[in-house]
């Protein structure tokens, strides 16, 4: 079970936003993430909970910031509920989309386990639900995302194997470089990993 430390930052004037601390594994029915959001100050700031299941679907996600709650799920595309503390101004929403995004580093993981690319195939265009920051606000978005390599290294603990992938936002045309070893984000836009206690997990081959 992977534990770990993410730093967080603007990643277009690098601003610092805090670190994120999570775990993960995967298990018999897919994969879940949990993790503590603090900011700069060391202050909580939100919270985490996704679970994935064997194809990479979003069959359960808690998110937790400024207040604000989303809790959704792939049911007819995805389908979410996002309130504020009280529930007085819970709102609900639906999208024909194949799941969900965020500035976590979790999300990462899970579209590219739903999206199961070959190295140097054409890039797959796929809808996500982005909850954007600061208050988890939805919007829906288009992405196209290419393995552009896959390479091995060697590491005390055995083989390491990272995947670089591109990934390109359709509405602005940004393009962007994913690094992934099995359930762990090695490096993004925004993500750096500072911390792992133990290696990543790998997923079964399909």
């Amino acid at each position: 079970m992977p534990r770990g430390r993410y730093s967080l930052h603007d990643p277009h004037d690098h601003a610092p936003l805090g670190e994120e601390h999570f775990h993960c594994a995967p298990g018999p029915s897919g994969w879940r993430y949990v993790s503590q959001l603090t900011g700069p100050d060391g202050d909580h700031r939100g919270s985490v909970d996704l679970a994935i299941d064997e194809l990479g679907r979003p069959i359960r996600l808690e998110a937790n910031a400024a207040s604000w709650q989303v809790r959704g799920a792939a049911i007819d595309g995805v389908t979410w509920v996002r309130s504020d503390p009280s529930g007085s101004e819970a709102t609900e929403g639906n999208v024909a989309a194949a799941a969900f995004t965020g500035s976590s580093p979790a999300f990462l993981v899970a579209t590219a386990r739903l999206l199961r690319l070959t190295p140097g195939a054409p890039a797959t265009r796929v809808r996500l639900v982005a909850l954007t920051d600061p208050v988890l606000a939805p919007r829906t978005v288009d992405q196209a995302w290419a393995l552009r390599g896959r390479a091995e290294h060697a590491t005390d603990s055995g083989p390491l194997v990272v995947d670089e992938y591109q990934v390109t936002a359709l509405d602005t045309g940004e393009v962007h470089t994913v690094h992934l070893a099995g359930d762990v984000v090695l490096a993004a836009p925004g993500i750096e990993l500072e911390h792992l206690e133990t290696p990543p997990s790998t997923f079964p081959e399909d």
